[in-house]
This record gives C-alpha cells, structure tokens and sequence, in this order.
C-alpha cells in the first residue's frame, strides 16, 4: 500500500486509510526535524477536507457493533507498537524503521484485502464479472468505482500555495488524486486549456470568493472518464468528455483544477466530445464558448440582428463571431484585430474586419444591435450601439447600457453545440504557439498573460 505524505509547516502526516467507512482515518504523526526530507516526496492532500467532515459525521452516527472479521482485524492492527497513539502530546516520534513501516503496510494491505474481498463477494454473486467496490463518506454517500489500481493514489499536477505571479506555480509528482462525489465523475485528463481568470485567480484578484490554497489550476479540460458516481446516469467508464468543471468561476471554483492527471467534475458540467476534435481542440472550447453563448443570450441577440465583437482573434471573441453567424443568425458581425489577424475574421465568418491599429472603432459611422466587449473597452463601446441596444461586458470598467455577468458552466450547452461543432459551422481555434508541453505550463501563464494569444492557450498531452 502506498502511504499519501501531506506536508504542513510542523510535519509530515502519514494518513492510513481506514479499512471501511465506518472507520474514520488513523494518522500516524512524525516530527518534520526526524524524517530525512531527502528520502520522502510530500504532497499536497486535497482530499483532508473531506475526510474530516467523513470522520466528524461517522463520530455523530456513533459506533456501529461489528459482526465480520475485518473488525477483529483493524483492532489488533491499532494495538500495534507502530501505528497505537502515534501523536502524544509533548512527544517527539522519531520515524519508524524500514522493517516496521514495510510490516505496517503488509498489515494494512492485508486488512485491506480482506475486507475488499467481502465487498466483492456481496456485490458480485458467484465470481462472474469485474468486482466493484462501492465506497461512503458524508460528502459521498454512494460512489461506484472500478477495481483498485485502476487509478492511482497520486498524481502529478501543477499547483500553488499562495498568490502571485507564474513563480508561484510549482510541479508536483505526488498529489492527491480527488475523491469524487456521487454525481461526479473522475476524469483522466488528456488536456486542458488556460483562460485569462485563471491568471487573475492565481495572482489572489478574487481571495473572497476562491476555494482554499493549495489550488491545482485549470477550468478547461477535455480526457477519459475513468470513474463514476453513483448518482451519474448518462456518461459510464471509457467516454471522451470535455467540459468547464467549475460551475462558476468565481465564486468557489474547484480547488483541484484541470492541470493534473485526473480532476473530479460534475456530469451536468460535461458533455461528449465532438468526434471530430481531438482532445487538444475540445479542451481549448468550454469556458470560452460558454461564455460567448450566455453573453449573446444575455444580450438578447437573435436572428437579424447585427453586433461587434471587440478582440475577435480571441479565445471568446473568435467564438462569439461564429456562434453570432452560425447559431443565431446574425445579419452583419464585426469584429476588431491587429494587421495580420484581420484576414482569420474573415474566415471566422466575419463581415467586417476592423484593424484598430488603424482606425478606432468608437469614431465609426455605424452602430450595431449589440456589441460584445471581450478586452475591456466598455466606455468606448457604448458609442457605438443603438439605441434599445446592448454592451456585454467580459472585463474593464461598465457603462450603461453596459453589463457583466459571470459565466454558468453547463454540460447541456456544450451538448447544444456539438451539432455545430461536429459539421465544422463553428471550429476551434488553438494558438499557433501550442499545444505547450505539460512541463510548459509556467511559460504558457506567460504566454496567455501577454493578451496575445490567438485564440486559446491549450495544454497537451497531460502529463
């Protein structure tokens, strides 16, 4: 069995996982200045919130009269010299040998084992098929996952533990692996895509409202669900799916994001893959193009109508230029770039392509139904609407009849899509720079925060 090693400031905690739910976690305390750091890989465990709130809820239920072996098992296993009373207040452990820690996990494993095995012969009646183990905890209650070692303990992944600039992002090979929840799903990520809040969120611009540190990066991902729970009804083990797994961005956004081998999502927040796109393309597309969908929706946008998109070379605005043309059936779309991306407007369905290095936009004849501001020029762009019409706002400063909204992220709309997606009407459009290599993820922050990226910044392969 593998110990998961979490790191905190006083020191290194080494979690044994309890035998069965019914059984909150055991730890085994040693002092940071008696452990050699050389010999030992910490992590970050993102999983400790819920085991408290599992354990605090098992001690609330009380203690349940045990009837089957493993019981008998786990009680000689905490009488053991190594693992009894492992934190005594004024004590100072020194780490147990090799020869103890090799027979605690052998003594573990075994326990384990055993009370797998009868996991397995409840549930799968006469030995036929793959066993299945279903796992409990307050948080949830009834999840269905596949044969143990299918996914493993820990991962790599890219995170931070305080706010900053791209120094601040650090890799990790040992990771918790996220524990899912009876409507979610364990994806394996095969990559994912950056977004301009993803800068903000880790330079600490949204404190208030973020999920605690340390955070894994990441909204965008597309990959494999390996794992799902048991309330999950439309997506099994082996789907290709891709999705924005923060319900919303701001406001407690997953503290275990899509940069890592493996994220937990939500199925409501998921769709299938399009056939067509591999996984680089689809990871690039679910926050941008939900984005771009509720703010034309917002705005009332339809049919007939005609609007501007400022920053149409964008990872958004690229998009918000296709939908408008292909899905809502915009008479005339508009949209601003520099010199050398007005030619990639055209091909995006553009009508009119509008260099502001040469002319500003705000001083133009024409006003339009809607203007779609997705680099922050919200003053200027009330100047150029008609009058009933509206400002979406995505950044900067809003002016009436201006407004901003915080994207919903929302599987169903993807599904809307796909249809689009997969006949080529709206395509994806990942920066020619990319897809950056898993190791690259720091220069990629880099890249993304220069505001010149062509499309999106997308990671892959992952890892």
């Amino acid at each position: 069995m593998n110990h998961k090693l979490t790191y905190s400031s006083r020191r290194f905690l080494v979690p044994v996982e309890p035998l069965n739910h019914r059984i909150p976690p055991l730890h085994s305390c040693i002092s940071l200045h008696s452990f050699p750091p050389q010999r030992i890989t910490p992590h970050y465990d993102l999983n400790r919130a819920e085991q408290s709130k599992a354990k605090q809820s098992n001690q609330e239920r009380g203690e349940r009269k045990e009837t089957t072996t493993t019981t008998s098992t786990m009680r000689s296993l905490l009488s053991s010299s190594v693992l009894a009373n492992p934190c005594t207040t004024g004590s100072s452990l020194f780490p147990p040998t090799p020869a103890k820690l090799a027979a605690a996990s052998v003594s573990v494993a075994g326990a384990r084992s055993g009370a797998i095995a009868v996991s397995r012969r409840s549930s799968v009646a006469g030995g036929g098929g793959r066993g299945v183990v279903v796992a409990a905890s307050s948080s949830s209650p009834a999840v269905t996952t596949a044969e143990a070692g299918e996914v493993p303990a820990t991962m790599k992944a890219w995170a931070y533990d305080e706010y900053g600039d791209g120094s601040v992002l650090k890799f990790n090979e040992a990771v918790a692996v996220p524990a899912i929840a009876e409507d979610q799903v364990l994806v394996r990520v095969a990559a994912a895509a950056l977004n301009p809040v993803d800068a903000k969120r880790r330079a600490g611009k949204f404190k208030a409202t973020d999920s605690p540190l340390p955070t894994v990066p990441g909204y965008d991902v597309a990959g494999v669900v390996v794992k799902v729970g048991s309330q999950v009804k439309g997506l099994k083990e082996g789907d290709e799916v891709y999705g924005n797994i923060s319900e919303k961005a701001l406001e407690g956004p997953k503290q275990s994001g899509s940069l890592a081998e493996y994220t937990a999502v939500e199925e409501k927040l998921l769709a299938l893959k399009p056939k067509n796109l591999d996984f680089a393309q689809a990871a690039g597309l679910p926050l941008a193009i939900e984005t771009a969908h509720e703010g034309l929706e917002r705005a009332g946008f339809s049919a007939g109508k005609s609007i501007l998109i400022l920053g149409g070379a964008g990872g958004v605005g690229s998009l918000a230029i296709q939908l408008a043309k292909q899905v809502f059936g915009a008479s005339k779309v508009a949209a601003t770039a520099s010199t050398p991306k007005l030619e990639l407007l055209k091909s995006l369905g553009a009508d009119v392509a509008i260099d502001y290095t040469k002319e500003n936009f705000e001083d133009l004849p024409e006003k339009y139904d809607v203007v779609f501001d997705a680099v922050g020029q919200g003053e200027k762009a009330v100047k150029v609407v008609k009058e009933g019409g509206s400002v979406v706002v995505l950044t900067g400063a809003v002016t009436p009849p201006g407004f901003r909204f915080v994207v919903t992220s929302d599987g169903s709309v993807l599904e809307k899509l796909n249809p689009y997606l997969e006949s080529g009407k709206v395509k994806p459009l990942v920066d020619p720079k990319g897809p950056f290599a898993f190791s690259q993820v720091v220069e990629a922050f880099s890249y993304l925060e220069t505001g010149r990226a062509t499309g999106k910044v997308v990671i892959s392969p992952i890892p």
